[in-house]
């Protein structure tokens, strides 16, 4: 349908995937001509940045990819029908699976941005193969907070800045990175009040800054001691909530924390910041004597020295504001799908890396590779992602992906990974199949949008639940005897079909790990829904764990009878629905009792806060190596028509540091770190503190068969520097120098 019809779907370009309304047209009515914000999504309410409008870029880009691709021996690539792709893809799979075990074959991405689905129909392909090791984006970003929020409360938390009357964001700049529903909307509420108080940590002045009545323009990497100072005033001025302490969290937690922190002498720490001490003090006692306190960290502290500490330190300061589990403070949602599981007991094979939620550290992975060890990765899936170009030390990542018996890449296009690949399978487009969130993460009414597809998948493409269908019987993992009972039940009618599945499929531990293609090859969907088949397992899940929240947004009952409901609903809400809601005393049920402050490896680390080695002089400068921008959004869009402003993406310098080296903007610069260079244009901002650069995230990579345009940042990088705790890479802080060219 096009012309005047506007079509319901949403923005792919962050987590929060805001609800959309598109007109579609152009040439063959596959073009999206016109976006707005959907006023009838639950979550996002007609709110849209800038950049979905700009959408089209992704949906039609020249280097759509219409055919599978099968490496020559000489490199280069020739297309390949499907049946022949699935077939030997499958066989070589299964060849590194018989002779070195299925966890020789590593899986990476599965959860970008909007595209989420796929990595659920993954499992299928991975429990045919018997991969058990995997990675994505978030293990390189929250990790850290991953492992110490399970420990501290029992999960990753989020906060409720819509009543909160102190927000404080770390390292984050939601005026464009998002992460809360209509994020522009509340900052500028906050701002506005004069009984509320926006602080932010940043060492740029940022939009989000702008607005702040406090900016705390820490030194880069100091974010540890402006922590361990607010702590130490809170305790030096009783501003800690002791009622909430000795009701909620473990006996002698607080005094252990409270000597560790009092070794570190407050005036010490805040002169390693560089801040005013009475702004540091000021802003201590805004957080200290906040009715409600919400905060956010984000990857400029995640990505950056201390980054494991910081998330700590960050929680310590929550729990001794009693900022937990009441109006405007943190809250534990509802969730779908998990995606912050604590530790795994078994470390990653080669490197003994700690993995979390199920990820590997992507700083590891190479070292996974390259190596003689018995258990190295030896083939790898990389679906919807391109860590050839977002991995730290990209040289050293494309070394490794060589180096593999076995590379598949599933992708909409010949990314960086895929153009290493021995089979590149084309993806169907975000908006050639249905699609979904699992950032659900909102208080206390939670959301899920299953979008339906607005186009035919583009010839020659494949959705990927049809992708790892296809492997799965390629690989011989289901048959006909499988398919048949679950096929008649789907005749009888949803309730019926999901008895027999859970009947049938959730107490075999076979079938249980191929569920999603066996739902996706037996629902009876809507052909614009088929994708959302798998959702039925997921939302079993949900109604056993989160019962009584369904049972509040109208889906009660039986555990059957809440998961068929909510997935009739889902199916027909084209803007979304409210699938939980929640009270703020089901915050304190979820949490573990007691609730925990004092960690011993973090206690230990904080010892040695201070003892890092000296910064080497040859590289005086700090460079943020992926600065989120009003036209970045990872590599999703590779057209660099897309961006209306920054074009060749600048490196964003103080005035002090270019009057230096005597250059002005637009004038180009030699950007060198200790793991390469680049000749990249200078803006001059007063945003920037002397000593600091910025680079922006999503540029680098070629497009229509024109080299690449701007920096591609982790040419710069080096995978060393990272996390002690989870080997999240420190790509906020990278020592630099400048040169002219």
């Amino acid at each position: 349908m096009t012309g005047d019809a506007w079509r319901k779907t949403a923005c792919i370009l962050c987590e929060c995937n805001c609800g959309l309304e598109v007109m579609l047209g152009g040439e063959g009515g596959r073009h999206l001509v016109k976006v707005r914000g959907d006023r009838a999504h639950p979550a996002s309410r007609g709110y849209a940045c800038e950049k979905p409008h700009r959408l089209d870029h992704y949906q039609n880009g020249r280097d759509r990819l219409t055919s599978p691709l099968r490496r020559r021996a000489d490199g280069s690539f020739e297309a390949v029908g499907w049946d022949v792709a699935v077939r030997e893809v499958a066989e070589r799979l299964a060849a590194v699976r018989d002779r070195h075990g299925g966890e020789a074959i590593f899986y990476y991405g599965g959860g970008g941005q909007g595209n989420h689905l796929p990595g659920a129909y993954a499992t299928a392909t991975r429990r045919a193969l018997g991969s058990r090791h995997r990675s994505s984006a978030l293990a390189q970003e929250k990790t850290g907070e991953f492992w110490v929020a399970a420990r501290m409360t029992g999960g990753a938390t989020r906060a409720d800045f819509e009543h909160c009357d102190v927000a404080l964001f770390l390292g984050k700049n939601p005026w464009h990175s998002h992460s809360l529903p209509r994020a522009r909307v509340t900052l500028k509420a906050i701002a506005a009040d004069p009984a509320r108080t926006l602080i932010v940590v940043d060492p740029r002045r940022t939009e989000t800054a702008e607005l702040a009545d406090l900016h705390l323009a820490v030194r880069p990497g100091t974010d540890a001691w402006l922590l361990v100072a607010w702590i130490g005033i809170l305790l030096e001025e009783g501003l800690v909530d002791r009622a909430f302490l000795a009701e909620h969290v473990a006996p002698g937690e607080l005094e252990t924390v409270a000597a560790a922190v009092r070794r570190l002498p407050v005036p010490d720490a805040i002169a390693r910041t560089g801040l005013d001490p009475e702004l540091v003090r000021t802003a201590a006692r805004a957080i200290g004597g906040a009715r409600a306190l919400a905060s956010f960290e984000d990857l400029g502290v995640q990505m950056n020295r201390h980054s494991t500490l910081v998330s700590w330190l960050h929680r310590v300061l929550v729990l001794l504001t009693g900022s937990f589990g009441k109006p405007g403070t943190h809250h534990l949602p509802a969730t779908v799908v998990d995606i912050a599981d604590g530790e795994e007991k078994r470390p990653s094979p080669v490197a003994g890396a700690r993995v979390v939620g199920g990820l590997v550290p992507c700083n590891v992975i190479a070292d996974e590779i390259l190596t003689d060890h018995p258990k190295r990765y030896r083939a790898m899936i990389v679906e919807g992602a391109n860590p050839a170009h977002s991995l730290a030390d990209s040289r050293r990542v494309r070394e490794a992906l060589s180096a593999l018996d076995t590379l598949v890449v599933v992708d909409v296009a010949l990314s960086e990974t895929a153009r290493l690949a021995h089979y590149v399978l084309p993806a169907s487009s975000q908006f050639e199949k249905a699609e979904a969130t699992f950032f659900n993460l909102d208080f206390p009414e939670n959301t899920f949008h299953l979008r339906r597809r607005l186009l035919p998948p583009l010839p020659g493409t494949l959705p990927e639940a049809e992708i790892h269908a296809r492997l799965c019987e390629a690989l011989g993992a289901y048959g006909e005897e499988d398919l048949a009972p679950l096929r008649a039940a789907a005749a009888r009618g949803l309730a019926a079909y999901a008895g027999a599945f859970l009947q049938r499929v959730m107490p075999d531990p076979r079938l249980m790990g191929l569920a999603p293609v066996l739902l996706y090859r037996t629902m009876a969907l809507p052909e614009e829904a088929r994708e959302g088949a798998v959702l039925l397992a997921l939302f079993a899940r949900a109604a056993l764990r989160h019962g009584p929240s369904l049972a509040r947004a109208g889906f009660g009952g039986s555990p059957l009878e809440a998961t068929c409901a909510l997935f009739e609903r889902v199916l027909a809400a084209e803007s979304g629905v409210v699938f939980a809601v929640d009270e703020w005393a089901e915050v304190l049920r979820r949490a573990p009792k007691p609730l925990h402050l004092a960690l011993p490896d973090l206690l230990e680390e904080l010892s040695r806060l201070g003892g890092e080695p000296a910064a080497d002089p040859a590289f005086p400068l700090i460079l943020s190596a992926g600065e989120r921008r009003s036209f970045t959004a990872n590599t999703i869009i590779r057209d660099p028509a897309w961006r209306k402003e920054d074009a060749a993406g600048a490196l964003r310098v103080s005035p002090g540091d270019a009057a230096a080296l005597g250059v002005v903007t637009g004038e180009p610069v030699r950007l060198v770190t200790p793991r390469g260079s680049a000749v990249v244009p200078v803006e001059v901002s007063p945003a920037m503190q002397r000593g600091h650069l910025a680079l922006p995230n999503g540029l680098g990579v070629g497009y229509g068969g024109e080299g690449p345009v701007g920096v591609a940042p982790n040419e710069l990088t080096a995978a060393g520097d990272r996390d002690p705790f989870v080997g999240t890479p420190w790509h906020k802080h990278v020592p630099a120098r400048l040169e002219r060219p």
